[in-house]
């Protein structure tokens, strides 16, 4: 069995419900996880994603905010959510193939401009998020297990346009780049993108701020999909969908690919 999945901060569902749509048409993904879906679960917009095929979701969704997604062509059934951080947020979601592989949609938090907990409660939310992933995935061990999504942390230095200007800013702070390779460690996570495409800086996110976001190009790479150690050799041709930041009122994110032979 072999499958195309993608993942993508869609920063609102309904408002850029034709951007899925033409993501849909033209890639054709066999699975599409979303973040940063905003809208509850009843009032995403499932009717086009349906006539393009998408005939399965599992979602779990919030007002105005947060919110993730997973629509497939393949049957998927629902595989619960995790509350990270008991923050009563839409972050998680899993589903689970007929083949039993398990994907985690997830969407942790920004984490706000002031990289200090004392000052700043989201950026203590954030890496309370991480530490409770990292304690979960460390007594649930992952196999044949995919986890995806807007991870809000640019790990590696080539993954920041600029990495000593960057290490006070959230998102590529010590601290964060810490936490996150402690989740990864803890579930024996393989990161299947740089796995793929080592070398070379890599970005899936661009600011609004940015008056040239393509000229300028001061992006980073918040955007991740990883395998369980197991399953992660399967994974292949990794790519990040860099025109779609460029598409009409776009997301801020643009989609991360990889597909998987199992």
């Amino acid at each position: 069995m072999s499958f195309t999945l993608a993942t993508w901060n869609i920063n609102s569902v309904r408002l850029r419900e034709g951007l899925v749509a033409k993501l849909m048409a033209e890639e054709q993904p066999d699975i599409l996880c979303l973040q940063e879906c905003k809208s509850p679960v009843e009032m995403i917009p499932v009717d086009q994603f349906q006539a393009l095929g998408y005939r399965y979701m599992v979602a779990r969704g919030q007002k105005g905010y947060n919110g993730v997604a997973i629509l497939s062509k393949l049957p998927i059934i629902d595989a619960g959510e995790k509350d990270f951080a008991a923050m009563g947020h839409a972050r998680h979601v899993a589903a689970r193939l007929e083949n039993g592989v398990t994907i985690h949609n997830t969407y942790i938090p920004a984490g706000g401009d002031i990289p200090d907990r004392a000052l700043n409660e989201k950026f203590g939310q954030k890496l309370d998020f991480l530490t409770d992933m990292r304690d979960y995935f460390r007594w649930e061990k992952p196999s044949r297990s995919i986890l995806v999504g807007d991870l809000n942390i640019a790990p590696r230095e080539d993954d920041v346009w600029d990495h000593k200007k960057l290490l006070k800013i959230v998102s590529h702070t010590p601290i964060e780049v810490e936490h996150f390779n402690q989740v990864m460690e803890s579930g024996d996570w393989v990161d299947v993108t740089r796995n793929d495409l080592p070398e070379g800086r890599l970005y899936s996110w661009w600011s609004y701020r940015a008056a040239d976001w393509d000229g300028a190009d001061k992006g980073r790479r918040l955007d991740h999909i990883w395998a369980s150690r197991d399953i992660a050799a399967s994974g292949h041709s990794s790519r990040i969908l860099r025109p779609a930041r460029g598409w009409l009122q776009p997301s801020d994110h643009v989609p991360v690919f990889a597909t998987f032979d199992l």
